[in-house]
């Protein structure tokens, strides 16, 4: 069988793994109704449906996994996932999620402003109060909206306070890439400032129009990462007009997950669903799905929560724990 193009949309990407993980499961021994429910941004009860998987970019996977709705989701950034597990962020308690394995993905917040706000660091928006259009992601629940509350109360201020010393927030499209519509708006001057992930997608053409780049303060940073959330650098060996390192927010990993009482064998099918459908599953590189790889902890891999015992005894029998 030949194998799908893997240079895929993050949608395609979450929908692939829960439809692929499903097909397995499914014919797994001991699934009586032989049916599964793939959510893709739907509700319902379900109490006819025992097997339920969700694919979003949302935390309401996260909330369908905790309350016992769905047995599998699947969310990026993995520090979203990190967030639920210590009661943090949107989270107002810890919820009973555990990773199964988290599907590699290196990527990191981007915060860039036009030259002529004159900010050099993110910390400057409260210092400087200044009144920036700001564009950022058109979908309301999208992770970026939960993460961004949260470095600017980190740094000193709130998205309400920027609306009322005169600032605007415009949210449109997903990520800003140069041929979108609120990409050329920043180049034209009709936006001040971009904040968003996909960092090589659009950060070499941020770079290329001039666009400064923001970091955050070390004392900024820490105050997130007691929160559950992973530090990131720009680097400018990676990105040569940068200035120099910036430092930032991680936005890598895309973590499966279930609940901590999840049934063991079911848990084991998942890990063995993977790994059977791992030549058709999309994903950021090049070949199979790398399963070997999905429980180490690495820059793409970042094992923020823990395992669900059965996914961990599964993963170290293959020694790739």
């Amino acid at each position: 069988m030949a194998r799908p193009e893997k240079q895929a949309e993050s949608a395609t990407i979450r929908s692939r793994i829960v439809l692929e993980v499903a097909a397995e499961l499914v014919a797994a021994k001991g699934q009586e109704m032989r049916q599964a429910k793939v959510l893709l941004r739907e509700r319902g009860s379900g109490a006819d449906w025992p097997l339920r998987l969700h694919g979003s970019s949302t935390i309401e996977g996260i909330h369908e996994v905790a309350s016992g709705q769905t047995l599998l989701a699947i969310i990026n950034p993995a520090a979203m996932l990190a967030l639920a597990h210590r009661g943090a962020g949107p989270f107002t308690a810890p919820l009973p999620v555990r990773q199964i394995a988290v599907l590699p993905s290196e990527d990191q917040m981007v915060l860039a402003v036009r030259p002529e706000t004159g900010l050099t660091i993110f910390e400057e928006v409260a210092a400087k109060r200044p009144k920036l259009r700001v564009g950022l992601r058109g979908q309301a629940d999208h992770s970026l909206h939960y993460m961004l509350k949260d470095v600017a109360a980190a740094a000193g201020f709130t998205i309400a306070e920027l609306r009322a010393w005169g600032g605007s927030i415009r949210m449109d499209g997903a990520v800003p890439r140069p041929e979108t519509g609120k990409f050329k708006d920043m180049a034209a001057g009709k936006l001040d400032a971009l904040f968003d992930e996909g960092a090589s997608s659009w950060l070499p053409a941020a770079l290329d129009q001039g666009f400064t780049i923001l970091s955050l303060s070390e004392s900024t940073m820490q105050k997130l990462e007691a929160q559950g959330y992973r530090r990131a650098l720009l680097k400018k060996s990676d990105y040569p007009k940068l200035p120099r390192d910036m430092l930032t927010l991680d936005f890598s990993g895309w973590p499966i997950f279930t609940h901590e009482k999840a049934p063991d064998a079911l848990v084991m099918d998942i890990c063995t669903a993977l790994i059977a459908r791992k030549h058709l599953l999309p994903w950021d590189g090049p070949g199979d799905l790398p399963i070997e790889r999905m429980a180490r902890d690495a820059p793409d891999t970042p094992q923020l929560v823990p395992f669900h015992p059965a996914a961990e005894l599964f993963w170290r029998s293959h020694g790739w724990l």
